[in-house]
């Protein structure tokens, strides 16, 4: 990576922190959908005030204090700086370079936009060049079709798959664990995202 290489931008999307005055309201929105819920992680989904998403932005700022082992980020689209999504690397274990990546688009009308894609560029970049990580792994129910689309087009391998352990809607899904080592990444140019 050279110094020109901007490291939290891409054509339309920035990194950065939380806004803590405009992205409870946003985000307090996008706890009413279970798509983005389920695919963000494995807790129930459930609805959140914007009073809770401040709590929780609280949480999220000192767990990144204490630990140094999280990097959270807001997601913003470039052209008129809102709220697209969220992506963290998180568990970090220093001694081993090795962490773990959640993407999530919070707005369906965002989902399948490429935004999941320019996110990636750059958090693996951060990740294997900037943190000097060895290795990332994501966890992603077999029902999150695109999720799992988008990590195997950057490279990560099913390691892991825990039969029937997740339940959504009455039905029983597998639970797949993923991962990619520096040396199997492969930037993608801009033009093939």
């Amino acid at each position: 990576m050279s110094i020109q290489t901007q490291l939290f931008e891409s054509t339309r999307l920035r990194l950065g922190p939380i806004d803590h005055e405009k992205d409870p309201e946003v985000e307090s929105r996008w706890t009413h959908d279970p798509v983005f819920l389920h695919g963000l992680g494995l807790n129930p989904a459930r609805p959140l005030s914007p009073a809770q998403m401040k709590k929780k932005y609280e949480a999220i700022e000192k767990e990144i204090e204490e630990s140094h082992s999280t990097f959270h980020f807001a997601v913003r689209a470039k052209e008129d700086d809102r709220l697209v999504g969220l992506v963290r690397i998180e568990w970090i274990e220093w001694s081993h370079g090795a962490g773990g990546l959640k993407l999530g688009i919070g707005e369906a009308k965002d989902r399948r936009q490429g935004y999941g894609s320019e996110v990636m560029q750059l958090m693996l970049r951060f990740a294997f060049e900037e943190l000097n990580l060895y290795r990332l792994s994501a966890v992603v129910g077999e029902d999150n079709i695109a999720g799992l689309a988008l990590l195997k087009k950057f490279g990560f391998v099913e390691e892991v798959r825990r039969r029937k352990a997740l339940m959504r809607d009455g039905q029983c899904f597998d639970l797949i664990h993923l991962g990619l080592l520096r040396n199997e990444w492969q930037p993608v140019e801009e033009s093939q995202l």
